[in-house]
């Protein structure tokens, strides 16, 4: 048996892993720090732009569902937020990247919810695919240069009265003290955005 051949396979396969993961390590595949300014028109037909709210401290964007379970349970969440900041120099936006979700179907929702921040609809998710976002509900806070201060979840569970962890409420909070976020990233998770095929 030629032990040294068998030494050499090994040596490679580690050295291999090894580069892979700190390849993995620096790129940080999926994760943007910025963003660029983009138009969309609200469910009413109004066109809005990210140039519009650059002396908002902080633009909240919100990537929501009308029929997502995950994110339904959280629109008291969200319509309490924005009413709670709504004195603040924080603007709120909602988008819609789903499909199969019409204008129609987001003013309904939006009415019936109590979700008075404007809500955008991203056709053929051209600006999901744009943040890299994958769930409903995913939360991007960008200052006024638009680079990504804080991507996650509302807060660390579906269910209300469990929550531990309000992560949205604060990093706007710290934001608005005039301090650095203290944690930048926390895991979104919710239901897919439905993409259209491409």
């Amino acid at each position: 048996m030629n032990f040294r051949f068998i030494g050499l396979i090994i040596a490679v396969f580690f050295t291999s892993n090894i580069s892979f993961s700190q390849e993995g390590f620096h790129e940080s595949p999926g994760i943007i720090e910025s963003v660029e300014n983009f138009t969309l028109k609200d469910y009413s037909g109004d066109e809005y732009s990210l140039q519009e709210f650059t002396d908002s401290e902080a633009i909240v964007i919100l990537f929501i569902a009308t029929r997502c379970p995950v994110s339904n349970a959280y629109n008291q969440r969200m319509a309490s937020l924005h009413k709670d900041y709504s004195d603040k120099p924080i603007t709120f936006l909602g988008i819609n990247s789903n499909k199969q979700e019409d204008i129609g179907e987001i003013k309904k929702h939006a009415k019936e919810n109590g979700l008075e921040f404007v809500i955008l609809k991203d056709p053929n998710n051209i600006i999901a695919d744009k943040f890299n976002a994958k769930f409903t509900p995913e939360i991007f806070v960008l200052n006024s240069d638009f680079n990504i201060l804080y991507h996650g979840r509302i807060d660390d569970s579906r269910r209300e009265s469990e929550v531990e962890s309000m992560d949205l409420k604060v990093a706007l909070d710290e934001i608005l003290d005039g301090k650095e976020v203290s944690i930048t990233e926390t895991k979104a998770f919710g239901c897919t955005i439905k993409r259209v095929d491409k």
